[in-house]
């Protein structure tokens, strides 16, 4: 059903594409604003636990997402110093159990299908538009030019600046450093993808998972550091860091490393955003996924809760007979949630990285699968 109200997102990334897509297909009206000159994503990987794509599954997307993807059927927690399996992971009845699969994915891969079905909902999708500033509902762009709607929506990450009308300062550093990169799956690394998941020990963690049907393997290093507080995801990594940083770990990280140091790395430092107490202003402005909630990346549910983010509020403009309803069913529906997932993420670094790896998985882990996370649905959550 046709709705009058017109609605304006900001920001072109997961959340910003999968509410677009969402709140089109409500009926809405929807301008999309994306600062590059043109849709897509870096070269990283990004994963993807049923409940997010349950949420995919809400746009139509469930299916065309793991078919370019990876789903694994095992995943592991390995010791650092010997490489010795702590934990195990069964992903292999993930479809079972919660009604959809488990899927890693190239960021770019699952960027270009948002893309596409944002565009099949007949939004209006604008490049080259940067979002400088703000006021009411309308986005004042930086070449002047002004976007007004009904409803103004900040999807526009961590440096939100729609968030900044909610809380004027700056992201903080987590005390987290990472460097990323993509290798090719050679003879020497098939077993390590064939057999996924991390490396943990003290203050630091790899981590690695395949996509593209296996071919390429998506290896990213953490490591707690002062001293760099940049979150770029293009600047260039120099590899002696990384080979010193983890020096002394087992066979399966020198090779890990070994293969990154062969291919361009990149490095950024982790930053976040405290817990809003509320994510309306004036009952015509509101955020989602990072701009809301940016959390670290230790449950790998930054994606996700994106993704949760945009359904839900899709759900509630749609159940609602104006915006105001509307985003109070969504408040009341995520907040609680988000907010719970950020905290966790911040304590799963600390179970991930302490002092004595060989504690981990001794009595009950506490993980994203454990945690409950999984079983969310947001295509039926009440809103």
């Amino acid at each position: 059903m046709s709705r009058t109200e017109k609605i304006v997102i900001v920001g072109g990334g997961i959340a910003g594409m999968t509410a677009a897509t969402a709140i089109a297909e409500q009926g809405f009206s929807v301008t999309l604003l994306e600062l590059a000159p043109e849709f897509g994503e870096i070269g990283a990987g990004v994963t993807l636990s049923p409940n997010a794509m349950k949420g995919l599954d809400f746009i139509g997307l469930c299916e065309e997402v793991a078919a370019a993807g990876v789903e694994p059927s095992r995943q592991r927690i390995q010791h650092w110093e010997d490489g010795r399996t702590l934990v195990t992971m069964d992903r292999s009845t993930q479809r079972e159990k919660y009604g959809a699969p488990y899927v890693t994915i190239h960021r770019a891969d699952l960027h270009d299908l948002l893309t596409g079905a944002a565009r099949a909902a007949g939004v209006d999708m604008r490049t080259d538009s940067a979002v400088i500033d703000s006021e009411g509902t309308t986005a004042i762009l930086s070449d002047g030019s002004r976007i007004t709607g009904d409803l103004l929506i900040g999807a526009d990450g961590v440096k939100s600046v729609i968030r900044q009308r909610f809380e004027p300062t700056e992201p903080h550093f987590t005390g987290h450093v990472a460097w990323r990169a993509l290798v090719p799956v050679t003879p020497r690394l098939q077993q390590l993808s064939d057999f996924p998941g991390i490396i943990i020990g003290p203050g630091a963690m790899i981590t690695r998972y395949n996509i593209r049907s296996s071919t390429i393997m998506n290896i990213v290093f953490f490591a707690r550091q002062d001293g760099w507080t940049d979150d770029g995801w293009t600047i260039p990594a120099d590899p002696a860091e990384i080979k010193e940083i983890y020096a002394g770990w087992c066979d399966d990280a020198e090779k890990l490393i070994a293969a990154a140091c062969e291919q361009p790395m990149f490095k950024w430092a982790i930053n976040a955003r405290s817990a809003l107490a509320d994510w309306i202003i004036d009952d015509n402005v509101t955020l989602i996924g990072d701009a809301a909630h940016a959390m670290t990346p230790f449950l790998g549910h930054g994606a996700a809760c994106g993704i949760e983010d945009a359904v839900i509020l899709a759900r509630a403009l749609g159940a609602s007979t104006d915006i105001s309803e509307g985003l109070s069913r969504y408040q009341a529906a995520r907040h609680e949630r988000a907010t719970w997932v950020q905290s966790e993420s911040n304590a799963n670094a600390d179970r991930m990285q302490g002092q004595d790896a060989d504690m981990f998985g001794i009595g009950q882990t506490k993980d994203e699968e454990s945690l409950g996370l999984f079983n969310y649905d947001c295509r039926t959550e009440p809103v």
